[in-house]
């Protein structure tokens, strides 16, 4: 039974329950990979400083998935005596074990810091974020490395967990976690969507966390304190188009300055995992977002509809028109991230002379389709392809040379269409985020307060 939407989710919903902390002398730490996102709203909602530590499951030789201890930064080691006791695993493949991930574990430290300096813990609390307990033995040494490195207190703070494995737990301070269902499988069993979080994703987050507290002045009031509704706003949309009635998903940040819109010729897009991903990085930008099936379930059925652009292209325009007539929406500039045909959709919506689009992103998509119509479009464009997407990557060198707007031609090394190679995608959405935070939030572009 899913209980949180994705990381996002979970992290803000934590971070609504840590809202005490705010203002105290505290560093958010998240356990790479998948603890990272959740802690980065940890650390929005609480104006701390993010950091990671690292840690490293040791997996059963034979059955890698299942924990007999775990390693951490500087040495640290935790082993679950019981499961090593019952697989019988020998001193030797113990060793190899611990020898292989404790390189990994070196590598990852080295790579996500970057020269990042690690944040002082000594006399401070450490408030250790993952995106749930299944074992705890990861959990565990991360609170020996934090009082390791001096922490004065630590807290575990967690979405998910069964009850038994917390209670074993005597390593942190404090013990914080939003649910411990009583049927527990595994962590990603409580989340709708629980896609792998990338090495270049956690980087991004940090990035954009350092960034936050050297931009933003400490302030009286606190996120956590309001009301989810009052901070940002997360629906389900229907929006009219002619005779049909178009299913979307829209996430804003109150107040809202910029919505992209999701296009794609399939009726996936809405819970595409990809374009899901994509999403995500942008709203940490700031951005909202618009999730969006461009066809109905009837009409995916007919393939020849997925390339029918001008159709595509009519509903786009549609779903400008509806943003410009809601209130939290109507001041807002519009971007359209196009994937497949849906690229190609996104540039004959640009082209219309009425348009409304301030920037268009492409990632593996097909701006070809616009035909003659790419002459005609004046937002500034994006194009972005994978280096193995050979045939699709000329397509867009050809329809490059054909546009008249700004525009650029990204190549994402070691890519295929799909962007399914590690860090890949994470890469592309990254190019997507600062082309949009370009066009569509630039300094200058005053949001509705003020």
């Amino acid at each position: 039974m899913s209980i949180f939407k994705d990381r996002v989710d979970a992290g803000r919903q934590l971070g609504r329950r840590l809202a005490d902390l705010r203002g105290k002398d505290i560093v958010v730490l998240g356990l790479p990979r998948g603890g990272v996102p959740v802690a980065f709203e940890v650390a929005a909602a609480l104006d701390a400083p993010l950091d990671v530590i690292v840690v490293r499951k040791l997996g059963l030789p034979y059955q890698p998935e299942l924990a007999m201890g775990a390693i951490g930064e500087g040495g640290a080691r935790v082993l679950e005596e019981h499961v090593l006791a019952q697989a019988r695993v020998s001193d030797q493949e113990l060793k190899a074990v611990e020898d292989r991930e404790r390189a990994v574990l070196e590598n990852r430290v080295a790579r996500f810091r970057n020269g990042r300096g690690r944040q002082d813990l000594t006399g401070r609390i450490a408030v250790i974020v993952d995106d749930g307990i299944a074992t705890g033995s990861t959990a565990r040494v991360a609170c020996r490395v934090a009082r390791k490195l001096g922490a004065a207190r630590v807290i575990l703070a967690v979405p998910v967990a069964p009850a038994d494995t917390l209670a074993a737990l005597g390593e942190p301070d404090e013990l914080v976690c939003l649910a411990t269902p009583r049927q527990f499988s595994a962590v990603g069993y409580h989340y709708r969507d629980f896609s792998p979080t990338e090495d270049d994703e956690v980087i991004q987050l940090l990035d954009a966390a350092a960034r936050r507290l050297q931009e933003s002045p400490p302030r009286s009031g606190s996120v956590a304190d309001l009301p989810a509704e009052q901070t940002e706003l997360d629906e389900e949309v229907q929006i009219p188009s002619r005779s049909v009635r178009l299913e979307g998903h829209l996430h804003l940040p109150v107040p809202a300055r910029a919505v992209v819109v999701f296009a794609h010729g399939s009726g996936s897009s809405r819970h595409s995992p990809r374009n899901r991903f994509v999403a995500s990085v942008l709203q940490r930008a700031g951005l909202g977002t618009l999730l969006l099936d461009l066809l109905t379930p009837g009409e995916e059925r007919n393939r020849a509809n997925v390339f029918d652009i001008e159709l595509l292209a009519r509903r786009l325009s549609s779903v400008a028109d509806w943003l410009g007539t809601r209130e939290d929406t109507a001041s807002c500039a519009v971007g359209y991230f196009g994937a497949s045909t849906g690229a190609g959709a996104a540039l004959w919506s640009a082209s219309e002379p009425s348009a409304r689009t301030a920037a268009v992103v492409s990632r593996g998509g097909r701006p070809d389709l616009a035909g003659p119509r790419l002459s005609a479009v004046r937002a500034p464009t994006l194009l972005i392809v994978g280096s193995f997407d050979y045939e699709v990557l000329e397509l867009n060198r050809k329809a490059k040379a054909i546009m008249r707007c700004p525009n650029q031609l990204a190549v994402v090394q070691g890519a295929t269409h799909l962007f399914e190679e590690p860090g890949t995608l994470a890469a592309a959405a990254i190019l997507a985020r600062d082309w949009f935070t370009q066009y569509l939030l630039p300094v200058n572009r005053l949001t509705p307060q003020e």
